[in-house]
This record gives structure tokens, C-alpha cells and sequence, in this order.
């Protein structure tokens, strides 16, 4: 993230190097925090994946080890980690493509160093084969791209081992029918990923809304700035969530257990895109708030803040259905139910200020509603007429 602490914010007369530095503080803190529960949430999801490829790479080596009995199979562990990775998206058909572009580079690397040597124009000549011949073979990006790097390092590297000139094709394939059997044996859901980080991303702007609520209702210039920052610092966490829904949708299209989630994947990878533009005005809404908030005193803005708490209730029971993979329509009624409520007429009372800030908590609404499973149609009626 390229935002500085406070940009975007109004400095006032309550502002000096003092303030600057409390703010400073505060927005440090709050990334930091949020850095951290990302990070542990990429690591809760990712160790188990991660343990399952660490354990076939051991298993290749020893299989190529002492069942090969080559000294040094470099290349079975290395196939096996290079297939399965540290991701949930283990389809058959990409571990497949990985297997056989590593295979196909590390085999016409070894030919390629016994047949001619190793050198610059070697490096060239097996890169540019294998390439091709991955391309023949099919048309997945993965697997050229694997079979050209594989064969880069093995005219790179000296052969030391044993095994003949097929040594280390014979370990590549060790470790990539390792990687077969793990990713065949343990099938994987291609919702998991999406919805835990659905789940998470969401409970993200859930939170944003709380802080924003406590801030109108207190007046605290603090809160506000601070709901400004978490928005900020959420960004991570929404484009991981688009980015994992984005692949599981693709992977569908060649997995059994993928076609039979694929509108659900679908429907997740819309969430992510509406619950992403809802973070984007919640904190344009942050930002209004801040000098409303702290102008002079007079702004009637307890009607705007139990708004926002209502929100941010529905968004936080969407997140658990999200998280759950169910019909989110509890959330839906929340949310409806706080639809009704946005009128800047009832809540603004003649303030054109407090007005402006229900005009912008409407937008998000509708997006939300979107992703609650409501039509654009039926979220725009929801909302009162101007």
C-alpha cells in the first residue's frame, strides 16, 4: 500500500506535530495489526497443503535414494514440491501439466548435456526444444514454462549422480508420480479457499462499519481516522479473495468436483468484486465523516450512526454465510431492513451535511445487497425514494 498515514484526511485547528505523530502511531499500529491477522490467515490456510507437499518430497527423495539407489536425486523432491506447492488448488490436470513440463525439460536437459556438453548456446538450444515440445504436447502455460526452467538448470548443473544419462529424468519422474498420488488420494474442495477468505475479507469491512458507527455516534475524530485506515489496510485481503475466486473458477472447468461448484465459484467471485467497491465507498464515507464530525458542534448524527451499526451487524451475518458457503438470506432481510432506513430526508432533518453521509452509506448498501443475492433491481427499490 502506497498511502501515507493520514492523506486524504482534512487538517483542522486541532492538528500540529503532536497530532501528526499520535496519528502516525495509530495508522502504524492498525496496518500492522492488519498484517498480521492476514498473514496468519495465509499460513492457517496454507499449512496443511504445505505439510502434504513437505512429506512428498521427503518420500520422493527416499524412494529415488534408496529404491533408485541414485546418490544424489536432486530432482525427485524437487518435482514433487514444484507440483503440489503450498496451494489448496490442487486439480489433477495442473499437477499433471507441472509433472510432465518438468519431466520434459529435466529429460531433454540430461540428452542435451550428454549428447553435445553444457554451454551458452547448450542453454539456448534445450531451452527453445523443450519449449516446443511442451507446446505440442498442450497448451497450458505451466507446463511450457516448467519444462523450459528445468532444462535450463539441468545444463547448468553438472551431472553428480549416478543413474546414466536418464539419471535425474528417472528422479523427476519419481517425484512427479509422487505428486500424482498425493494430489489424487487428497481431493480438495475448490470453495474452501475462496470462502475462508470471503469470510475474512468481508468481517473486514463488518469491522470498518463498527468502528465507523462508534466514531459519528462519539464524535471521535480518532475512530474515524481509524475506520479510514483499516478500509486502507483491507486491501490485501479483498484482492486475495478475488485473486483465490478467480482461480477456483478456472480450475473448475477442468475438475469434476469443480464443475459441480461452479455457479457457487461464480457467485464468490462476484461477492469479491461488489464487496470490494463497498470497501471503496465506506471509505470515501470514512473521509466525509471526519470533518462532519469534528466541525462545530450541532450535526444530529446518532441517526447516521445507528445506520451504520445496523450495517455493519448485516454485513458481519453475511460474512458468516459467506464463510459457510450458505444462502445468505438472513443477511439479505438485515440488510433490506437497513435500506429502508437510509433516508437522508428522515435522518439529514435539513442538515445538508449529515445528508451528504446517508447519500454515501447507499451506495455500499445496494452492493451489499447485490452480494447478499438480491438483484441490482430489487437493491436499488429497497432504498427510499429521493
Amino acid at each position: 500500500m502506497t498511502a501515507e498515514p493520514g492523506a486524504g484526511l482534512p487538517s483542522g485547528p486541532a492538528s500540529g506535530p503532536g497530532a501528526v505523530d499520535v496519528a502516525r502511531t495509530a495508522w502504524r499500529r492498525l496496518l500492522l495489526r492488519a498484517r498480521v491477522r492476514q498473514g496468519a490467515s495465509r499460513v492457517r490456510v496454507a499449512l496443511w497443503p504445505i505439510l502434504q507437499a513437505s512429506a512428498a518430497a521427503g518420500l520422493a527423495f527416499g524412494i529415488a535414494r534408496y529404491g533408485l539407489e541414485h546418490t544424489a536425486p536432486f530432482f525427485a523432491p524437487v518435482s514433487a514440491w514444484i507440483c503440489l506447492g503450498f496451494s489448496q488448488d490442487r486439480q489433477l490436470r495442473r499437477v499433471l501439466e507441472v509433472a510432465v513440463g518438468v519431466a520434459i525439460g529435466v529429460g531433454l536437459g540430461d540428452l542435451v548435456v550428454h549428447a553435445i556438453g553444457s554451454g551458452w548456446w547448450q542453454v539456448a538450444v534445450v531451452l527453445a526444444v523443450s519449449a516446443l515440445a511442451a507446446r505440442f504436447i498442450d497448451r497450458g502455460a505451466m507446463l511450457t514454462t516448467q519444462a523450459g526452467v528445468q532444462a535450463i538448470v539441468i545444463v547448468g548443473l553438472p551431472a553428480a549422480q549416478a543413474g546414466g544419462p536418464l539419471g535425474r529424468w528417472t528422479d523427476a519422474l519419481v517425484g512427479g508420480g509422487v505428486a500424482l498420488a498425493v494430489a489424487a488420494l487428497t481431493p480438495g474442495d475448490p470453495r474452501r479457499r475462496p470462502r475462508l477468505l470471503g469470510a475474512e475479507a468481508v468481517t473486514e469491512l463488518a469491522a470498518v462499519l463498527d468502528v465507523l458507527a462508534r466514531g459519528l455516534r462519539e464524535r471521535d475524530r480518532a475512530d474515524l481516522e481509524a475506520a479510514l485506515v483499516k478500509g486502507r489496510a483491507s486491501e490485501g485481503a479483498l484482492e486475495e479473495w478475488q485473486a483465490s475466486a478467480s482461480s477456483a473458477r478456472e480450475l473448475a472447468r477442468v475438475s469434476a468436483a469443480g464443475l459441480r461448484h461452479r455457479d457457487e465459484l461464480g457467485g464468490l467471485e462476484h461477492q469479491a468484486v461488489l464487496v470490494d467497491r463497498a470497501m471503496r465507498s465506506v471509505r470515501v464515507l470514512a473521509r466525509r465523516a471526519v470533518p462532519v464530525a469534528s466541525g462545530p458542534a450541532g450535526h444530529a448524527l446518532d441517526g447516521v450512526a445507528d445506520l451504520v451499526a445496523r450495517f455493519g451487524a448485516g454485513v458481519h451475518v453475511l460474512a458468516e454465510a459467506v464463510g459457510a458457503g450458505r444462502d445468505p438470506a438472513v443477511a439479505r432481510e438485515v440488510l433490506l431492513e437497513v435500506a429502508h432506513g437510509a433516508d437522508p430526508h428522515a435522518l439529514g432533518d435539513g442538515d445538508w451535511q449529515v445528508q451528504s453521509l446517508v447519500m454515501l452509506v447507499r451506495s455500499p448498501i445496494v452492493d451489499l445487497l447485490e452480494a447478499a443475492g438480491a438483484s441490482p433491481q430489487q437493491a436499488r427499490d429497497a432504498l427510499p425514494e429521493l
